[in-house]
């Protein structure tokens, strides 16, 4: 069983910077396919960005340009910084976990974290 534990959210103003951290288990945060999700209208689910277990990037549309993904293995831990925020980016931001990374990316993730609240004001 994995267990993915999210913190980091907040309320900010927009144009400000929000780091959020995912606290995972030792095996997943170096074997796993993970990421970050957040509704979208339509869709359930949206990936912001997401990680590969060798570290490589991904992000979709709305993640280009504004988000950062990374992880520290020491600290079995996945980040996503934010800058420039804007009202739109106000959102519960789950991160995620499968072995394999379609399935992620499907987001039909086998582990997900309960959220952490964004919330961006004009």
């Amino acid at each position: 069983q994995v267990q993915l534990v999210e913190s980091g959210g907040g309320a900010v103003q927009a144009g400000g910077s929000l780091k959020l951290s995912c606290a995972a288990s030792a095996y997943a945060i170096r074997y796993y396919y993970m990421g970050w999700f957040r509704p979208a209208a339509g869709k359930g689910r949206e990936r912001v960005a997401s990680i590969t277990p060798a570290g490589t990037t991904s992000y979709a549309g709305s993640g280009e340009g504004r988000f950062s993904i990374s992880k520290d293995n020491a600290k079995n831990t996945m980040y996503l910084q934010i800058h420039s925020l804007i009202p739109e980016d106000t959102a519960m931001y789950y991160c995620a976990a499968d072995p394999n990374q379609t399935k992620l990316w499907l987001e039909s993730a086998r582990y997900w974290g309960q959220g952490t609240q964004v919330t961006v004001s004009s």
